[in-house]
């Protein structure tokens, strides 16, 4: 029986951290993560147990339902007794498709536990393994839901045994992924046993399951489940949601192997924050010190309609009440909280206070996005910032929208304001030459979602240029210095150019190597993992978003301290759209070896030393064999044997590389790499070469140049696209020889 509670219970527990539980619910898409949600806040007395299993209570947005996927990341906070002891678990459900993916990332962040959902008949497939890696990356200890099991009795008509080998097989896939992925103190620690209860099997539409203790305890059998969907589905699942409640499955699971919040925050901290551990600070976060100052950890950023800007997030430390000021630690400005609450699904119950530990809701953060760090007011010039977020995927499909109606532009400018504040994943930029907005995103499907969004939220209709693939340009050798001068003469700066290695490149992209931070320690790390010599790496001055990096090697040259941050702008802002089609830059390392400065500031402004940074810069480029990265996804294809020759066909005339064939029973796996720019219409050509029997997964993988004999009519098709001269320009038209 559902034991319904008021918030102002669930408050009451929330203050004992040892009955805190913070887990996110992760699988690949359609495995029934929020199916397997819903059965849990019915459990809870959120929603009405008539409805669990099919509303699909997390997806709230319209467009959530219709589509029958989530987009968003949802909160709630169940309620749930084990032994008699009552708990207050935390719960996020987070998008499947990899579109979406950046939210997941987000998400783990904040979280201690994660309940990976694997389909019983698809089995391990692409983002169980990507969030199941991000998670372990996180140190968010995993456990096992294998879902969909009366698909193996009424589909496949698989005997007990052969249901029992099964399972067997998803278990071993899982744990070698943990093995694989997990840091060394939990790659065994973390290790699935079904035989402690570390793997829940049931199935989520039908709201039953069990782990091996509970079925031991109860005399269930897997020949007796068989024997009820013999009879019928509903007469099987009347019978086992009263044997085997999902809900307790799930969460006596939880509550048992989740760690509290003061138990993870000790071993999560070290990981995701590089500050003094026997600071105040670092004290306060290893121990989830409720009296400690206020750190909170900002995961999500909503606009509400009627609130204004919501922000939800981590209480790390402290605690979180209305009235208080707090300071925002990336956007560098002190905010007073106006409002503190906590999710009940889509809506927000009031409280008067939250403390360390939980995940809450605020408002009056305005200035707020996801991944900022509100902290209190007086700590402002002593607090290390959370590590970067490593997001998997990039923007990497771009259209341009436009309003049909001219006089809605305003209204245009607002909407997608508002969709970049919720998700920083979505770019938005404007193109100087047509006037048109460029809407970036992770895939055709992230950029549907956006547009969906304008059209209902926003009451917009707008016209849509078809999508295009956004390019990275990089060079392959290493440039002569050239001399770039200011356009007033009195300015000249001396630079080379050449590609970054791939280990730096990595290095950065997983977040070990920060602009931000200590000097010192990143030279070490540079000399020790990518062979950089220590005085060179200790003297980078800028490493910007897309990994390009610049470094001073000057020897007392006048006036060059007070001029740094400009020249580090100009860098900037030339890595933001290179020469050869005014795409990003990246895997550029970019050298200063001599400067002459004007003396007088009016003389060495932006206006001069921009040009003089981006003139050597891009003519460096020019003559280091210039060339245009492009996006890679990696497929995992299963499919029946007879067609695995239909599907390298089709992967083949789509520039599709085959990087390993597996054979896992009647299927064949197939892994390969892709071009993003080839995937447009993939979906339609694997259904129709396979007749639907086709399962696929897919993640970004990499940025590779674009094959030399595509090169020059690619840069020239961008260029025209972009209302530039066909022809690239020369390294004479930035420098004079």
């Amino acid at each position: 029986m559902v034991r319904y509670k008021q918030v102002a219970d669930i408050l009451r527990i929330m203050k004992n951290l040892e009955q805190v539980r913070n887990i996110g619910i992760t699988a690949h898409v359609d495995h029934g993560k929020t199916t397997l949600s819903d059965s849990l806040l019915a459990a809870a007395g959120i929603i009405s147990e008539k409805v669990a299993g099919e509303a699909l209570a997390l997806d709230y947005l319209d467009v959530e339902q219709r589509r029958g996927i989530t987009v968003k990341s949802a909160n709630i906070s169940l309620y749930h007794e084990y032994k008699g002891k009552p708990y207050v678990i935390n719960l996020i459900d987070t998008p499947g498709h990899v579109d979406f993916s950046s939210r997941v990332t987000r998400s783990l962040r904040v979280l201690d536990g994660a309940i990976l959902v694997v389909d019983a008949v698809e089995g391990v497939m692409t983002q169980t393994e990507m969030y199941l890696r991000l998670a372990l990356e996180e140190r968010v200890r995993p456990l096992l839901f294998i879902n969909k099991v009366d698909r193996l009795i009424k589909e496949l008509k698989l005997s007990p045994t052969e249901i029992q080998q099964r399972f067997v097989q998803i278990i071993k896939e899982v744990n070698s992924l943990i093995q694989m992925y997990a840091d060394k103190e939990f790659k065994s620690k973390w290790i699935l046993d079904p035989a402690k209860g570390h793997v829940a099997f049931g199935s989520a539409k039908d709201r039953w399951g069990f782990t091996v203790p509970m079925a031991r305890q109860r005399g269930i059998k897997f020949s007796d489940i068989v024997a009820l969907y013999a009879k019928g589905r509903e007469e099987a699942k009347a019978e086992l949601q009263k044997l085997a409640p999902l809900h307790e499955a799930i969460l006596d699971m939880v509550v048992k192997f989740i760690p509290n919040p003061v138990e993870a925050q000790k071993y999560r901290i070290p990981k995701i924050w590089r500050g003094d551990l026997n600071s105040e600070i670092g004290k306060a976060l290893l121990s989830a010190d409720p009296d400690g100052p206020v750190i909170m950890l900002l995961n999500d950023i909503r606009v509400d309609p009627h609130a204004g800007l919501v922000a939800t997030g981590r209480i790390f430390s402290g605690t979180i009440r209305a009235g208080e000021e707090v300071w925002l630690v990336n956007a560098r400005t002190k905010q007073k909280i106006l409002q503190v609450s906590l999710y009940m699904g889509p809506y927000r119950e009031l409280a008067d206070a939250i403390v360390a530990g939980n995940i809450a809701a605020v408002l009056g953060l305005d200035k707020a996005r996801a991944g900022e760090t509100a902290i209190s007011v007086k700590y402002k010039d002593v607090m290390i910032p959370f590590e970067r977020l490593r997001y998997i995927s990039e923007p990497v499909v771009t259209v341009a929208i436009e309003p049909k109606n001219p006089r809605d532009l305003p209204k245009l400018i607002d909407a997608l304001h508002k969709l970049s504040i919720e998700d920083p994943s979505l770019v938005i930029k404007i193109n100087e030459e047509t006037g048109e907005y460029l809407l970036s995103g992770m895939g055709t499907l992230h950029i549907e979602i956006a547009l969906t969004f304008l059209k209902e939220r926003f009451n917009l209709e707008v016209d849509v240029s078809p999508p295009v693939i956004v390019y990275r340009e990089s060079i392959r050798a290493k440039s002569q210095v050239f001399e770039g001068k200011s356009p007033n003469k009195h300015n000249k700066l001396y630079i080379h150019v050449e590609p970054l290695d791939e280990k730096t490149i990595e290095l950065i992209h997983q977040g070990i190597i920060t602009e931000d931070m200590d000097a010192k320690e990143r030279a070490k790390i540079l000399r020790d993992e990518a062979g950089w010599s220590y005085d060179e790496a200790k003297r980078i001055w800028a490493i910007d978003e897309n990994i390009n990096v610049f470094v001073d090697l000057t020897v007392g040259v006048q006036h060059l301290r007070e001029v740094r941050d400009t020249i580090i702008q100009g860098f900037r802002l030339a890595m933001r759209e290179g020469p050869l089609a005014m795409e990003p830059v990246r895997g550029v390392k970019v050298i200063l070896h001599d400067a002459i400065i004007h003396e007088d500031p009016a003389h060495r402004g932006p206006g001069q030393l921009y040009p003089a940074v981006r003139n050597a810069i891009f003519a460096g480029m020019l003559t280091s064999r210039p060339t245009l990265l492009e996006p890679i996804q990696k497929l995992d294809i299963r499919v029946p044997m007879e067609y695995m020759g239909a599907v390298t066909g089709v992967l083949s005339k789509r520039r599709g590389k085959i990087l390993q064939v597996l054979q896992q029973g009647p299927l064949a796996r197939i892994i390969a790499e892709i071009p993003v720019a080839e995937t447009f219409d993939l979906a339609e050509a694997l259904r129709s070469a396979t007749a639907g029997k086709a399962l696929w997964g897919q993640e970004f993988s990499r940025w590779a140049p674009v094959p030399d004999s595509m090169l020059l009519d690619l840069v020239r098709k961008i260029r025209e696209r972009k209302g530039l001269k066909p022809e690239p320009p020369k390294p004479q038209d930035f420098i004079g020889f």
